[in-house]
């Protein structure tokens, strides 16, 4: 049989909550275990968050503002750590979630599936950090005038990092997104190409959303998205058709 015996029945809309919350209530204790084995570390994750600022032309300087800041600064970047370091966990339990609306053989590439899910979202992590991090400090940097120096508060540079880390890191789970959806039978391929033209229109407002306000950091979010999306709609259809074939051979 394509479906486990578990599938043969459906099951209860309780039972799918309390399946959830105890998924939900793993992935958060996996959180807060690597917060807390991050927040020993955090003044190396914070040295490694202020390099971008470091090496730019000129520098970043910074300032704190107020007595707590640092601590406050220090557990915001243990959180931060903390679910980067969960993410297999999280889609694992994701996953596992999902799993008795998959095939069988959907169900044993559920390895592969979780290691590509944290992969695209370091690798949008990455992008932000070593490209558009830089270019936007710099660009911001350069509007002031020469007689106005720049200061910047500690959490104020700390946050604008991490939000770029992580709306990045988002932005490249599409393929993934794409990939769970088409597994449902919700997104087509034939959808994707339809609405293709509205997708590029709002690649562009969401990099203006999300992205400082200029039209070269909006362009370094807004390519990648559209080429993602074009990336979606070839795995849509390779996942409808291998499915689509799947549920004939029944």
């Amino acid at each position: 049989m394509a479906r486990s015996n578990i599938n043969e029945r459906e099951m209860p809309f309780l039972d799918h909550l309390e399946e959830l919350r105890w998924r939900l209530l793993k992935s958060i204790i996996s959180v807060f275990v690597m917060m807390v084995i991050c927040f020993f570390f955090s003044d190396y994750i914070l040295e490694a968050l202020l390099y971008p600022g470091k090496n730019i032309d000129p520098p970043v300087s910074l300032q704190v503002l107020k007595v707590q800041t640092v601590f406050i600064i220090k557990l915001e970047i243990a959180l931060f750590a903390g679910i980067i370091i969960s993410l297999p966990v999280i889609f694992y339990q994701l996953w596992q979630f999902l799993t008795p609306g998959l095939l069988q053989k959907e169900r044993k590439m559920l390895p592969v599936i979780v290691f590509a899910s944290v992969f695209c979202f370091l690798l949008g992590g990455a992008f932000a950090y070593f490209i558009i991090i830089p270019y936007a400090l710099q660009f911001f940097l350069s509007l002031a005038p020469m007689d106005i120096e720049n200061n910047i508060a500690l959490d104020f540079y700390i946050g604008f990092l991490l939000r770029l880390i992580i709306v990045f890191g988002v932005v490249f789970e599409l393929p993934m997104l794409s990939l769970i959806l088409s597994k449902f039978g919700i997104l087509t391929p034939t959808f994707m190409r339809k609405y293709r033209k509205y997708a590029i229109v709002g690649a562009f407002v969401l990099g203006a959303i999300l992205t400082p306000p200029d039209p070269t950091t909006q362009m370094f979010l807004a390519i990648p998205i559209i080429l993602l999306y074009e990336l979606s709609i070839f795995i849509s259809y390779i996942v409808t058709s291998k499915r689509e074939t799947a549920l004939q051979s029944e």
